[in-house]
């Protein structure tokens, strides 16, 4: 056996209370084995244990974690290992890959120093012969044009890119335990099929072991041998991958195979983890259709020939041209969502940054009540901008660290002179977390005291004391938890359907644009390639890169033909 976990505990202390130490249990009793040769993931929501679980291999825990049990590599307990055996292990026998790979790489450093670094440290090569290896490495992990990669920085690739940069550095010591904690989550659909099969074509070249951490069974279901749930800190189910997907034992897992939107699904909601462990357990949970749409609602929103591009220095005078988006056209009703998928940089999130004019565009027409909004004066976009409102990917970034959630919902309201006085705001603010499913409490907080799907609520209120007509969604659950993302998706709908909000909905994942949008535009490249109903869109695809765009879905363990 490669790697045994046996009665894994992990707490972190918390400072004391009235002279009281105390203590967070974050693992409880976990035990799973890796043999060599396989891949084992680790399935569960956020705070479910996973990744404590994973971290405390090779103790990248922070200082005040508690371990207890036993983490057996190769015979040897690594709890009683000391430091410097650990750091002789780490990116020498066992590596990791991380969720967000700009947190992992150093920004000022080249790809090619970054990569050269365990070469050097670990096998001892000279810098000429690391920088050769560096190379291969990056070649062998399907980075286009290595050698000149190897000059570039980090933030001159695309995340596809940098996570096989990250991917290369881990497997650069021929590791036998590859740790890949989330590792696709924040990737669009294309991309992290490529990743998947990187990842399971160096298991197989190089028959190493991997540790694979996922909070979607969809992805997991792909790529795993052997499957370990857990939530709340503990193991609910484990086994191989055929089992855990065709007869799954725990309610729990049962929930989690059946949250995620389905490609072909017409439900009006998405069913949440708490209500499938209900309906397993014979309670009544509502399963209605969607209702359908008024296809005469008013046009709310006219996009006509929009247009976007950015110039780029070229030699001391000399520039060149980028075309972001070129010729988009659309309507928007009310009531409506309006559905933009595409890859990364095609063109769809600055489409929908320069409607709202937060790029300016180079040419086209944006018709919002009568008016062309790329011609309005600052005054009369000011006015304008409280009626269409954005809500962003990062819910981490887009919510002032220094601001209550009570502030943060008043601020725009103050801006914009929505309510009569202090009160009256504070009162409306109160009301929209109570909407967005959030408690009274949550007035009075500030943003870290809160996970990211409860963020996103807040940044859903937040544009919601302004009183909208449309919003502007752009990936804001693609970050999220497949349970989480489904109650953000119900809410929007409810919202949708209390105010008669209309939606630009954007995404890279097909399944949860099948669920929400009336219409779908297929962006590539900047431009409009298919434009339709979700429905036909997916029954019926017409572009060779929508078939693509489809056939990237992970669609989880299926038995073989």
């Amino acid at each position: 056996m490669l790697l045994s976990i046996q009665d894994l505990s992990v707490a972190f202390r918390m400072g004391k209370v009235d002279g009281v130490a105390q203590r967070a249990d974050a693992v409880k009793h976990v035990s799973f084995d890796i043999p060599e040769n396989q891949i084992v993931a680790l399935v569960g929501e956020s705070g479910s244990g996973k990744s404590v679980t994973a971290m405390s291999i090779l103790n990248l825990l922070p200082d005040n974690a508690e371990r207890s049990g036993r983490v057996l590599w190769q015979g040897r307990d690594l709890l009683e290992a000391s430091l410097g055996d650990l750091q002789a292990l780490r990116g020498r026998e066992i590596a990791c890959v991380f969720q967000d790979p700009m947190q992992s790489l150093n920004p000022v450093f080249t790809v090619g120093a970054q990569l050269i670094e365990p070469l050097l440290k670990h096998l001892g090569l000279g810098k000429a012969e690391a920088l050769k290896r560096a190379e291969e490495l990056l070649h062998e992990v399907g980075m286009p044009e290595p050698a000149r990669r190897m000059k570039a920085y980090p933030h001159e690739l695309s995340g596809g890119q940098q996570q096989r940069v990250m991917i290369a550095m881990a497997l650069a010591c021929e590791p036998k335990l590859l740790i890949a904690d989330e590792p696709t989550t924040a990737l669009d659909v294309t991309i992290q099929r490529q990743i998947l099969e990187l990842i399971g074509g160096m298991k197989t070249r190089r028959r190493m072991s991997v540790l694979f951490i996922s909070h979607d069974l969809g992805v997991v279901g792909e790529i795993a041998d052997h499957v370990v749930v857990m939530r709340h800190g503990g193991i609910r189910e484990q086994g191989p991958v055929a089992q855990i997907f065709s007869a799954p034992q725990d309610h729990y897992t049962k929930a989690l195979l059946a949250c995620r939107p389905s490609l072909d699904g017409t439900a009006a909601r998405l069913t949440v983890i708490d209500d499938h462990i209900a309906a397993q357990t014979g309670a009544t949970v509502s399963t209605a259709l969607a209702k359908p749409k008024d296809p005469d609602a008013p046009v709310v929103l006219e996009v006509k020939s929009l247009a976007k591009s950015f110039f780029i220095r070229q030699g001391l005078f000399g520039r060149r041209e980028f075309k972001a988006v070129q010729g988009v056209n659309f309507q928007l009703r009310k009531g409506h969502t309006l559905g933009v998928v595409g890859e990364s940089g095609s063109g769809k999130t600055t489409m929908g940054l320069t409607l709202l004019r937060l790029h300016e565009p180079t040419g086209g027409q944006v018709i919002f009540d009568g008016k062309n909004l790329l011609e309005l004066t600052d005054t009369e976009r000011q006015i304008m901008r409280r009626r269409i409102q954005i809500v962003f990917q990062n819910p981490y970034a887009s919510l002032n660290p220094r601001f209550t959630i009570g502030q943060t919902l008043i601020e725009p309201m103050e801006i914009h002179g929505i309510g009569a006085d202090t009160t009256e705001r504070e009162q409306r603010a109160r009301a929209l977390l109570g909407k967005v499913g959030l408690t009274d409490k949550a007035f009075a907080k500030y943003p870290h005291e809160f996970s990211g799907g409860q963020r996103q609520r807040i940044a859903i209120a937040r544009c919601l004391t302004l009183n909208p007509e449309v919003l502007v969604l752009d990936e804001a659950v693609s970050a999220l938890d497949v349970s989480v993302q489904a109650q953000v998706l119900n809410l929007l709908k409810d919202l949708q359907d209390e105010f008669g909000l209309a939606y630009i909905f954007i995404s890279h994942d097909l399944a949860v644009v099948r669920f929400i949008s009336d219409e779908v535009l297929v962006m590539k490249d900047g431009q409009v390639v298919e434009q339709a109903s979700a429905q036909q869109i997916l029954a019926a695809p017409q572009q060779e890169y929508t078939r693509r765009l489809l056939g990237a879905i992970p669609r989880g363990w299926r038995p073989a033909a």
